[in-house]
């Protein structure tokens, strides 16, 4: 693996114009508004009781009214109201186990891991989220799932589910609504640029070498997964690729990045093959377009691919949270 992208210096200064629906922001705000009056309930689960942590399953309403699945952990004993990180998995990972969720909690914050519905069986340890919603021909996986419509398109399901999720978690005993966060890596990391982009008073936000940004520089710069079922679809279904594109357009971080607000600690890796290094930056470098006062810090790994920082960027995140809340 080698350093394939422009220079860091370009990078730095690489600020695209990204095709953008005339209707992004009504098509997000009906999704949010139809979703919401679906509305649901919140359950309760069993409890985990660990040595200093308590892991709770939750299920609430995502897309549809759709059950999602999520694992609410805390600090045993932990009587006030708590700041929430939020978290969603990478590409093709699900919630896994309860025991997998309890760094944050063992540092004094609360912490939600949702679960990423129809995903699950890739890597980790699972998922417990069906996703009930068909859809017209795909390759295997999910980045062509009703590709053909932003209203069909499998993220936007996703999407919805995330930003439903923090709806659910500043409604659960023992949060302080006033200061949740999100983070994820990868396609969680795409997914907390969407959240950002739609829930206007987030008090920070951690995306970790974010998927799902700048799609058409990605699909002519790598054809790695999951980006190339994009391509072999496209080479199969050869007069669908506007629409496609089209689509994809509604999704793309970069145009979530110009409409967050929220503090950000980013993370990019220079040999990443799966969220190019341009992406990444693309995304960065428009995040808080539409604020005057957002502030934004990026760690760049010059010799890691997708794995990113790992717990190098952990330390760095656990130290941003705590600057952040004072």
């Amino acid at each position: 693996m080698a350093m394939y992208d422009l220079p860091l210096s370009e990078l730095r200064g690489y600020k695209p114009d990204v095709r953008e629906p005339a209707d992004f922001d009504e098509f997000w705000a009906g999704t949010l508004a139809q979703a919401r009056d679906i509305g649901g309930e919140i359950v309760l689960g069993d409890v985990l009781r660990l040595a200093g942590v308590e892991v709770t399953d939750v299920t609430f309403p995502g897309y549809g009214g759709h059950p999602i699945k999520a694992w609410y952990a805390r600090p045993t004993g932990a009587s006030e109201d708590l700041p929430c990180v939020v978290e969603l998995a990478g590409y093709g990972g699900g919630r896994g186990l309860a025991i997998e969720h309890t760094l944050w909690p063992a540092v004094g914050y609360a912490y939600v891991f949702i679960d990423t519905r129809g995903q699950g069986s890739a890597w980790g340890n699972g998922g417990d989220t069906p996703d009930p919603v068909g859809a017209e021909q795909a390759t295997p996986g999910y980045m062509t799932r009703g590709i053909l419509e932003p209203s069909t398109y499998y993220y936007r399901r996703l999407v919805t589910d995330a930003v439903r999720g923090v709806d659910a978690v500043r409604t659960l005993a023992g949060v302080d609504p006033s200061r949740v966060m999100f983070k994820g890596i990868s396609q969680g990391g795409g997914m907390s640029l969407a959240v950002a982009a739609l829930v206007p008073d987030l008090a920070a936000v951690m995306p970790e070498v974010p998927f799902l940004c700048h799609f058409e520089r990605a699909l002519e710069l790598v054809d790695t997964m999951p980006y190339a079922e994009i391509t072999q679809y496209l080479s199969v279904h050869r007069d669908v690729a506007e629409q496609a594109l089209t689509t994809l357009s509604y999704f793309d971080g970069v145009n979530f990045a110009k409409r967050a607000a929220a503090p950000s600690l980013w993370s990019v890796a220079l040999m990443d093959l799966i969220a190019p290094p341009s992406t990444v930056f693309a995304a960065f470098n428009w995040y808080g377009g539409a604020s005057e006062t957002a502030s934004k810090q990026i760690e760049v790994y010059p010799y890691n691919g997708h794995e990113g920082g790992q717990a190098h960027q952990v330390a760095k995140q656990l130290q941003f949270v705590a600057d952040i809340l004072g």
